[in-house]
């Protein structure tokens, strides 16, 4: 009963204060929000009551124990960031002590400059009115359409994208009849190659101590190195044929950003457009040797201006995605008896040069969106030589190369639905390396399985099968049985979660029939989870339907029943069976 009295009075205490709805950073914030309000007070209330299971995050003082003097430092901490009673001008620069700093930046004592793909800067503002100048290097005396892009978000809500042209910049964040508090994004979009933007000054009219506080970190922090693909070149293309322009690189419709969003991560990309490792592109037979992602990654950047020694110590990652190759590919294939070799040995070469400067991170290693599939087993040689003589925090995996029916960007390079697949993928990937739980959400689960067929040579069925490079699957029936079930084809090896499920496929037979298809248990019971009958003939016939999976059952197969009729074939494209939502 005493624990229930001293509380009240210390939320009475906090409410006469007018502490509820006050932005504090890192100090005490259950339901993540990067604030502190009612809902925690109430929160820590029942904890302190046994309504809730205890924290470590519940020690707001940090001494060992649970009681009411948790709840007197909270009050305590957010008294001293209440309101002055006094609006004032004042101004602040984007340093860590006031905003959060996200990917690789400069700070040359008057602006800080986001520098890569992604680099932003992030705080929550309390104010009735607020401005941000933001600054442009050399960069702004290039051609248009090689000019540095940028984009400012005030509670999720673009207010600006454009491109830097001129040397200041100032934008309105907040202009209202009364304070109130808002979350600001500041985000480089285009890529390091082309300059970077500055943060020079945020201006506040605030009665509050603390008009701009930092956001909160996230608790995984992953590093992106890659080429053009993680750049997001050319996202925003309308065509294949287009060329290349700063306004349609996005980097928040790259992989690498959707990949941190869904992780709910921190995250810090290094990517250079036409860059390699032992070469960047070439169109002849040439080494490019200036186009080297090693020769840069210990430095802020390449462009001189930023050629400073990037600060390893105070940037943590948890995880490090390499995702280079395909530059090199357009020199090693020339002649890959001779520079396979001489790649394997660059990549591991690099890789001992990140574990320096990382020494806990996993890396995953990758390529293949563009295709340069024959650059891979390199990539696996190296990760295996790696794993031999440094250590096993490392694994490697085979990018699906783009599906023309999801579109090109500018250049061929990876739409937005194809960066927003191999995002699916990848953060698929890391959850299995650091052994979180994947929701498997945009995943092709019937991606890996095993096309067969099932033939009941009792009833006399016989049939013949092929599966081509595409993985189209081509059924003939000689004798098909006396039932539509005496020839199954079949995709096995699919192991399915709870959620919802597409699925989708082509199919076109020799003649007008009709043919059972399910989803069902492998592991002996044959239960089915989706049946359908689709009517099949010579036109190419395009199947899509959804489906909810109740339980988990990691024995699946996706099963067509094509027997019952003689002397005709099936051919089955495009298969796919994808989670879409839990």
């Amino acid at each position: 009963m005493k624990i229930s009295k001293y509380f009240s009075s210390a939320v009475s205490v906090a409410a006469a204060f007018g502490v509820f709805g006050t932005t504090v950073s890192a100090l005490y914030d259950p339901d993540k929000n990067g604030k502190t309000d009612e809902k925690d007070f109430k929160h820590l209330t029942d904890t302190l009551h046994g309504i809730n299971s205890t924290s470590a995050e519940d020690d707001v003082n940090g001494d060992g124990k649970l009681n009411i003097l948790d709840m007197i430092e909270l009050k305590n901490a957010l008294i001293e960031k209440e309101e002055t009673g006094e609006v004032i001008s004042r101004t602040f620069r984007a340093v860590d002590e006031n905003v959060k700093l996200t990917g690789r930046t400069y700070d040359d004592s008057d602006v800080t400059w986001l520098v890569h793909s992604g680099s932003a800067a992030e705080f929550d503002l309390t104010a009735s009115e607020a401005t941000v100048v933001l600054a442009g290097d050399s960069a702004i005396k290039a051609e248009e359409r090689y000019r540095p892009r940028y984009a400012v978000y005030v509670d999720d809500k673009l207010i600006e994208d454009s491109l830097m042209d001129t040397p200041e910049k100032e934008i309105v964040l907040l202009k209202e009849k009364s304070q109130k508090t808002v979350r600001v994004k500041i985000i480089h979009l285009s890529e390091a190659n082309n300059g970077a933007i500055g943060v020079k000054t945020i201006k506040t009219m605030s009665s509050s101590k603390s008009p701009i506080v930092p956001v909160p970190p996230k608790k995984l922090s992953i590093e992106f190195i890659g080429d053009s693909i993680t750049c997001a070149y050319g996202v925003e293309g309308k065509s294949s044929s287009d060329p290349f322009m700063t306004s349609t690189e996005n980097f928040m419709k790259s992989y690498a950003y959707l990949t941190a969003q869904k992780l709910d991560a921190d995250y810090s990309a290094v990517s250079y457009s036409g860059h390699g490792i032992i070469s960047g592109y070439s169109s002849g037979n040439e080494k490019e040797t200036g186009s080297l992602v090693p020769d840069y990654y210990t430095d802020v950047a390449k462009l001189s201006d930023y050629a400073k020694p990037w600060d390893f110590k105070n940037h943590h990652n948890d995880v490090i995605v390499v995702n280079l190759g395909t530059n090199d590919d357009t020199y090693v294939r020339n002649d890959p008896e001779t520079r396979l070799p001489e790649f394997e040995k660059g990549y591991i070469d690099f890789l001992k040069v990140i574990r320096e400067n990382n020494p806990d991170a996993y890396i995953i290693c990758t390529v293949g969106t563009m295709g340069c599939e024959e650059i891979y087993p390199a990539i696996e040689n190296a990760v295996m030589k790696f794993r031999e003589s440094v250590d096993e925090k490392i694994m490697c995996y085979l990018s699906a190369v783009q599906n023309p029916a999801n579109g090109y960007g500018a250049d061929w390079h990876p739409s937005a639905v194809t960066q927003q697949m191999s995002a699916y993928v990848l953060a698929d990937k890391i959850c299995g390396v650091l052994g979180m739980e994947s929701d498997k959400i945009g995943l092709d689960a019937a991606e890996d399985g095993k096309y067969g067929i099932q033939i009941n040579e009792e009833a006399g069925a016989g049939a013949s099968d092929y599966l081509g490079y595409d993985k189209s699957y081509w059924v003939n029936m000689v004798c098909g049985g006396k039932e539509k079930s005496d020839v199954r084809a079949y995709i096995s090896g699919i192991p399915l979660t709870a959620g919802t499920y597409r699925l989708k496929f082509e199919i076109v037979a020799g003649k007008d029939t009709d043919i059972p298809v399910s989803v069902m248990n492998d592991g002996g019971s044959e239960e089915k989870y989706f049946e359908r009958t689709v009517s099949a003939g010579t036109e190419k016939v395009q199947f899509e339907e959804t489906f909810v999976m109740k339980k988990a059952d990691d024995k699946c197969m996706l099963t067509f029943d094509v027997g019952g009729m003689d002397y005709y074939n099936i051919t089955l494209s495009n298969v796919s069976l994808v989670k879409i939502s839990s």
